[in-house]
C-alpha cells in the first residue's frame, strides 16, 4: 500500500467515524445538530485541500438562498453570507501562503486600482459616519463581497472551461427555483397581483427573481455556443434559455424586460466600438435631466396624486398607471430619490455614511411626493444605486463608482477586440452583457450588496481582468517566438 492510498484510508475511516459517532450521541441525547458535524468536518477538509470546490458549492447555492432575520434585527442570506466569509478567510491564508506566487499583475490592472479606490474612499466615508456602527458593518460585507467574488474568484475562473464549470453549477439550482415559483404561479392562476408570494422562500420579491434571471441568461447562451450544435449540453442549455425567458416573462417586472432590450443592444454596441459615445450620451443625458429637474425646483411638479397612486393588480393596469405616475412603487421611488437628492445637498462631500440612508432619508422627504406605502416597513433602501452611492459617500464617491463602471464597460469592450480567440472572445461579451444589465438594473434598485446580483457584479470584473491578461500573455510568447 502506497503512502497515498494509506492517507486516503486513515481519512475515510476517520471521516466514518465522526459521522457514525455525531449520529449516535445525537440520537441518544436528543441533538439533533449534531448531524451537522459530519458536514462540517467536509467542509473543513475541503477548505483545506481543495477550496475550489468550496467557491462552486457557494454559488451552487446563490440561487437557494433564503433570508434570516436575526434576533438583533439583522437579516443574513443563509447558507451563503456566512460561506463568503469563510472562504474570505481561506483566501486571505492562501495569501499568507502563496503570496509570493500570486499574481502582482491581477493587482495592477486598471479595472483591480479604480475598484480600490471606490473601497478606498468608501472606508474613509465610513469613517466620518454619521452613524459608524452602521458603516462599519456595510463596510465589513463589502470586504467579504470583493474578497470572495473578485479577489478569490479572479485566482479560480482563469480559463473558459472554469466559466462553463460555473455556469453549470448555478444552473441547476436556478432552474429548480424557477420551476418551483412557475409551480405555484401556475397554481393561482399566472396572477399579477400574487406573483411576489410565490417566489418566497428564494427571492425577496419579484424584482430579485427576474433581475436574476436576466443577469444569467447571458451565462447561459453564451455557454451554450462552446458546444457542438445538437450536442445535449447545447440542447439542454438552449432549453434552459427559453425556460429563463419564460420566467423573465411571468415575472411581470418592467426593469427586467427594458434591460434584456438593453442587452441585446449592447450587443452590437460592443461589436461595433461603440461604448465611447453611447456612455458619453448617456452621461451628457444624466447632466441635463438632474440640472433640469433642479432648476427652479422643476422636480415639484412631478408630485403624485395621493389618492390616486395606488398598487395595481393587473400589469396592464400597472404599465398604463406608470406612464401616469399612478404607479405606487415607481412614485415610491420618486419620494426617496427627492429625499436622497436634498440630502446630498447636506452633506455633498462625505455624505452620511455607508448603509445610512434607510436610517436618515426621512426627515429629508417632502409630503407632496409620499405614498400610501411610504412608511417603508421592511427597511427597504433608496431603489437607485448610483444616488445612494452620492448620499452615503458624497460627490467623490458617486464619481469613483461611476468611474469603475465606465473603466469596466470601456476596458471590456476594448478587451472583447483584443481576442483572438473565439471561445475567449464569447466568454468576454457574456460578461460584457451580464454588466451591462447590472449596471442598467441599478439605475432602479439597490443591488450591489445582494449575493445573487452582487457576486456577478464582482465575478464578471475579475473574469475580464483575466482575459485581458491572458491576452497579453499569448502576445507576448508570440513575440518571443
Amino acid at each position: 500500500m502506497t503512502l497515498a492510498d494509506h492517507q486516503t484510508r486513515t481519512l475515510l475511516l476517520g471521516f466514518s467515524a465522526i459521522v457514525v459517532a455525531s449520529l449516535l450521541i445525537g440520537i441518544a441525547g436528543g441533538w439533533w445538530y449534531l448531524a451537522g458535524i459530519p458536514a462540517l468536518a467536509l467542509f473543513g477538509y475541503l477548505a483545506l485541500v481543495d477550496f475550489r470546490k468550496i467557491f462552486y458549492l457557494l454559488f451552487f447555492f446563490i440561487p437557494l438562498t433564503v433570508e434570516v432575520w436575526l434576533p438583533n434585527g439583522t437579516v443574513t442570506d443563509m447558507p451563503t453570507e456566512l460561506m463568503t466569509v469563510v472562504l474570505m478567510g481561506i483566501y486571505f491564508l492562501y495569501t499568507l501562503r502563496e503570496g509570493r506566487n500570486l499574481r502582482s499583475d491581477f493587482l495592477r490592472h486598471p479595472i483591480t486600482l479604480v475598484l480600490l479606490l471606490h473601497l478606498g474612499w468608501l472606508f474613509f466615508t465610513a469613517l466620518t459616519s454619521q452613524d459608524l456602527l452602521i458603516s462599519a458593518k456595510f463596510s465589513l460585507a463589502k470586504i467579504w463581497y470583493v474578497t470572495t467574488f473578485f479577489f478569490l474568484a479572479g485566482s479560480i475562473l482563469k480559463e473558459e472551461k472554469d466559466l462553463r464549470t460555473l455556469t453549470w453549477v448555478v444552473l441547476v439550482p436556478l432552474v429548480f427555483t424557477i420551476f418551483y415559483v412557475l409551480r405555484n404561479h401556475a397554481a393561482v392562476g399566472f396572477s399579477f397581483a400574487d406573483i411576489n408570494s410565490v417566489v418566497y422562500p428564494f427571492y425577496r420579491n419579484k424584482v430579485a427573481y427576474a433581475c436574476m434571471l436576466s443577469i444569467f441568461l447571458p451565462f447561459v447562451w453564451f455557454t451554450r455556443q462552446t458546444y457542438r450544435r445538437w450536442s445535449w449540453q447545447w440542447t439542454t442549455l438552449a432549453g434552459a434559455a427559453v425556460l429563463l425567458l419564460v420566467g423573465i416573462q411571468f415575472s411581470y417586472t418592467r426593469a427586467a424586460y427594458i434591460m434584456l432590450a438593453m442587452g441585446v443592444g449592447a450587443y452590437f454596441v460592443i461589436k461595433w466600438r461603440g461604448m465611447k459615445p453611447v456612455l458619453a450620451v448617456a452621461a451628457l443625458l444624466a447632466v441635463l435631466y438632474t440640472v433640469g429637474m433642479v432648476r427652479h425646483n422643476n422636480y415639484l411638479d412631478h408630485k403624485p396624486v395621493y389618492e390616486k397612486t395606488i398598487t395595481h393588480e393587473d400589469f396592464g393596469d400597472l404599465l398604463n398607471s406608470t406612464t401616469k405616475g399612478q404607479d405606487v412603487s415607481t412614485m415610491e421611488r420618486v419620494y426617496r430619490w427627492v429625499a436622497g437628492g436634498h440630502m446630498v445637498g447636506e452633506r455633498p462631500w462625505l455624505g452620511f455614511g455607508p448603509g445610512t440612508f434607510t436610517k436618515f432619508y426621512k426627515t429629508y422627504t417632502l409630503h407632496g411626493f409620499r405614498t400610501y406605502v411610504s412608511d417603508n416597513k421592511e427597511g427597504s433602501g433608496i431603489h437607485c444605486y448610483y444616488l445612494m452611492t452620492a448620499v452615503e459617500q458624497g460627490y467623490i464617491g458617486a464619481l469613483l463608482f461611476v468611474a469603475l463602471v465606465f473603466v469596466v464597460l470601456l476596458k471590456g469592450e476594448a478587451i472583447y477586440h483584443q481576442t483572438a480567440d473565439l471561445d475567449r472572445k464569447r466568454l468576454v461579451m457574456m460578461v460584457m452583457l451580464a454588466t451591462v444589465i447590472i449596471d442598467g438594473l441599478l439605475l432602479m434598485n439597490d443591488l450591489v450588496e445582494t449575493d445573487k446580483i452582487g457576486s456577478f457584479f464582482f465575478l464578471c470584473m475579475a473574469v475580464l481582468v483575466n482575459v485581458d491578461l491572458a491576452n497579453k500573455k499569448t502576445l507576448d510568447d508570440r513575440q518571443q517566438t
